[in-house]
């Protein structure tokens, strides 16, 4: 058991039930009273953040983290295959914990954080931007442009729906923002 002045950025805890990854914090030292620590804390789960205060020198429980990568295999009615690219081993992971499942394709590498103690994933990485082929869309209208930021929805080689400009043209490879599903660029042949 750790105490809070254990505490720095990106330590691990177990706080009501839930894990979190301490985003910030800072230690308080008020003139009437006690010290006490405040701050920000991230669900790793659900990535939401809180603030907490925690009065000084009370009890935490730290979690221990690993992360590993893996790669994508297939999909199949359990979830989500995937390989360790070191020791082989596969994991099944649920469609629920990706966060554009529609745009990992075959072969793409993912960092998966488990909990060290139980074994257990709790949350999916992919990389921030993944190229992917154009597999259609709509030709673009010539002098179509009446703003700098026309486009057009085009499909990708995993089945997924983006909005690109109206340049893309089918069988282009472009480079696709996994954060919020968006186009990035044109990949250079």
């Amino acid at each position: 058991m750790a105490t809070t002045a254990d505490i720095k950025n990106g330590l691990c805890i177990e706080y009501n039930d839930q894990l979190f990854s301490i985003v910030s914090f800072q230690h308080v030292k008020p003139g009437k009273g006690p010290a006490f620590v405040r701050t920000k804390l991230k669900n790793v789960k659900t990535g939401k953040v809180i603030d907490n205060t925690f009065n000084s020198g009370v009890r935490i429980n730290v979690v221990r983290i690993e992360r590993r990568q893996y790669q994508y295999l297939y999909k199949d009615e359990m979830g989500f295959n995937f390989m360790h690219t070191e020791t082989f081993d596969q994991i099944s992971i649920p469609e629920a914990m990706l966060d554009n499942p529609g745009l990992l394709k075959e072969g793409n590498i993912v960092e998966i954080s488990f909990h060290a103690e139980l074994e257990t994933p709790l949350t999916v990485e992919m990389p921030p931007f993944v190229e992917l082929l154009v597999t259609y869309t709509e030709p673009g209208d010539r002098g179509n442009t009446a703003t700098s930021t026309a486009q057009k929805p085009a499909t990708l080689e995993t089945g997924a729906e983006i909005m690109v400009p109206i340049f893309i043209n089918t069988g282009d490879t472009i480079k696709v923002d996994t954060r919020d599903n968006s186009y990035s660029e044109r990949v250079k042949k």
